[in-house]
């Protein structure tokens, strides 16, 4: 048991290796892995050597042809992926493009309706303005009528008491 406790304190203290994969695609793999199985097969094959230069030109067809359908799959990936992020770049602008419009919209919007306001509260108080105007006129007008009665018997008070004076 203690045997075992100290291999699994070495175990700890080993230093490992991590191979992680970084996006590359599998058709590398798979032409290296060709390539090396066509090596591996031609060593260890029993045929004549025309037997192995037509099998060698099959092979190298067959390669050819695993290329041309790996490269048009790569390429198909990239066209897709570039159509797929047009698209999503298309979509952004457009949903950038209503926005600003609505922003726009709904400032011409609030221009307006301020415009409006600012218009009606003009009008208002012109309307308050000419009332007081016609108010202060009513009230002047009053006050002179009530200052000449008030003054008009004095007054004819006074024109008789001169007149009895001379």
């Amino acid at each position: 048991m203690k045997h075992r406790a100290r291999y699994e304190d070495e175990d700890e203290d080993e230093p490992y290796v991590v191979i992680e994969r970084r996006g590359s695609s599998g058709a590398t793999s798979f032409l290296v892995g060709l390539a090396v199985g066509a090596g591996v097969a031609l060593l260890f094959a029993p045929q004549s050597g025309e037997e192995t230069r037509r099998q060698l030109k099959r092979r190298a067809r067959r390669a050819a042809h695993v290329a041309r359908d790996a490269a048009g799959d790569l390429s198909d990936t990239v066209v897709d992926r570039y159509e797929q992020a047009k698209r999503s770049v298309e979509d952004r602008l457009d949903s950038a493009r209503q926005a600003l419009e609505m922003r726009k919209h709904q400032a011409a919007e609030a221009f307006r309706a301020g415009r409006e306001a600012a218009q009606q509260a003009r009008l208002d108080l012109e309307a308050r303005i000419a009332q007081s105007k016609a108010n202060y006129r009513a009230a002047t007008s009053q006050a002179r009528v009530t200052r000449r009665s008030t003054l008009a018997p004095n007054e004819e008070a006074k024109d008789s008491a001169d007149r009895e004076t001379e």
